[in-house]
């Protein structure tokens, strides 16, 4: 992704992510209620976890799978969203935000600007997501966002609770 791309909202500016977000990444993401809401998050999550999470992320192919910084106009960084080729129909849509970002809105601000971004530069017909079942907030995000219930649920593991949880799993048609 090119150092210049930048989605701007109401309230957000999406970009690439930096060596600088690691002390903020590792501070938010270092929440058990957070990470656990995740696939791949470890807990606990140290500044090292996310300097290696963002070298990674920075040495992918941006035709492919691309992760955003997503960072709030005054209050700096709050999370990631990324899309990742993951799925079987279309890029998988994941995300985070940090506890202080939750019941704002600020989400959904920024996975409408990734699902568009991802329309509009891929050209990507679908794309997929999904929720821990135990997370309902995050479906009302995805549901904001345009993604329908596929009425699959699938088991997937989750690092942080060091087991399955089930995955309500959802899709966006352009």
């Amino acid at each position: 992704m090119p150092e210049t791309l930048s989605l701007l909202t109401a309230r957000l500016r999406l970009r690439p992510l930096a060596a600088a977000d690691a002390a903020p990444m590792a501070r938010l993401i270092n929440d058990i209620d957070v990470a656990r809401m995740t696939t791949s998050i470890p807990h606990p999550f140290a500044c090292a976890d996310a300097k290696r999470f963002i070298a990674r992320m920075q040495a992918t192919d941006p035709r492919r799978e691309t992760v955003f910084a997503i960072e709030h106009r005054r209050e700096g960084f709050m999370g990631v969203v990324g899309l990742h080729p993951k799925a079987a129909m279309g890029p998988e849509l994941g995300y985070w935000s940090g506890r202080p970002f939750w019941g704002r809105g600020l989400m959904t601000e920024a996975v409408r600007a990734a699902v568009d971004w991802a329309h509009r530069v891929w050209r990507k017909p679908v794309l997929e997501s999904g929720h821990f079942a135990d997370n309902p907030a995050s479906g009302a995000v995805l549901n904001k966002a345009g993604f329908l219930y596929t009425g699959v649920v699938e088991s997937r593991w989750s690092i942080a609770r060091g087991g399955d949880a089930p995955t309500r799993m959802m899709v966006r048609l352009a």
